[in-house]
């Protein structure tokens, strides 16, 4: 078996690492933690029944594919057991750096004796865009390799802490808790931010990203959902989201568009829009869940950043 074991961020990318043949066995970490229910204990039989009833109810995920895909990597991963050296591979946004303290949360309780590298993409030259792996070359994606960050004792116990805040019903502990980021996770505190960001406005009952779709059909005037959905993709900040969670975003605000081909809003989608009406009323669940919380618990105080418990 390799000395090096390497954890990527999911397939698209477990298949450039292949290619860059730098040696090592490969884990794909193949989980959207940053949707649905969590729960702290990472792998266990608990974990795993809460993400397949999640992903089987939002995703039509069957049993077989959840199996096959994300429960017999994950078992790839617990039989690696001998390896001297663990690497990480992420990158900046909210989608993986929740699945990354998930699995160092994993890493603290199974594999304590290995030594943890990260590689993590973001900012990588003087342009404000932040980079995925994918986007990089090869050149570039050896100069991180060799260039990966070793992560102390006090990096993965921070990444453990937030990693059970997040799995916690109290996101204003995770919000206190991330300003006193004093870890070498430099890309953790603005992902954690923007999961906050997720919470119902308090001044319409939709979250930023839910405010972004709106605003991009009434200024883009997409012709269809698939054109909305492509809007969103181009231009969501530091969520790392894909078209599967837009289109599920898209069909919970159905009611506010008058029809999605051409995709027009309601009179009541536009006040929403506007912030003249609040929604939070008709759009209220208690079976949406971000992290250990419900959504619809909490409301975000745009004017302040803070969150204001119900």
């Amino acid at each position: 078996m390799a000395k090096t074991l390497h954890i990527t961020n999911g397939d698209s990318f477990t298949s450039v690492l292949k290619k860059l043949n730098i040696g090592g066995d490969i884990v794909t970490w193949r989980e959207m933690l940053c949707e649905g229910k969590t729960i702290n204990d990472v792998g266990s039989e608990s974990f795993w029944k809460q993400r397949y009833d999640y992903l089987h109810k939002a995703y039509k995920i069957t049993k077989d594919t959840f199996i096959n895909k994300t429960l017999k990597e994950y078992r790839n991963l617990c039989n690696q057991k001998s390896q001297e050296e663990i690497v990480l591979w992420f990158e900046y946004d909210l989608f993986c750096q929740v699945n990354m303290i998930a699995v160092l949360s994993w890493l603290k309780k199974h594999r304590p004796q290995a030594a943890i590298h990260l590689v993590c993409s973001g900012d990588e030259d003087s342009s404000n865009k932040l980079y995925a792996l994918t986007e990089l070359s090869e050149a570039k994606l050896l100069d991180l390799y060799n260039n990966k960050l070793p992560l102390n004792k006090d990096d993965i116990e921070y990444a453990d802490f937030i990693w059970q805040l997040y799995c916690e019903n109290n996101p204003i502990r995770l919000q206190n808790a991330i300003q006193q980021n004093k870890s070498q996770l430099n890309y953790l505190s603005a992902a954690m931010e923007s999961h906050l960001h997720r919470f119902p406005s308090l001044k319409n009952g939709l979250n930023e990203l839910e405010n972004q779709m709106l605003q991009k059909t009434i200024s883009k005037k997409p012709k269809t959902k698939e054109e909305i959905i492509s809007e969103m993709l181009k231009d969501q900040g530091i969520y790392g989201f894909g078209d599967m969670q837009y289109n599920k975003m898209a069909n919970n605000l159905r009611p506010l568009y008058r029809s999605f081909n051409p995709a027009k809003l309601t009179k009541t989608g536009i006040k929403v829009a506007e912030k003249a009406e609040n929604y939070y009323p008709n759009i209220k669940s208690d079976q949406e869940y971000l992290g250990g919380t419900p959504k619809y618990s909490f409301l975000f105080v745009e004017d302040s950043a803070q969150l204001l418990k119900l």
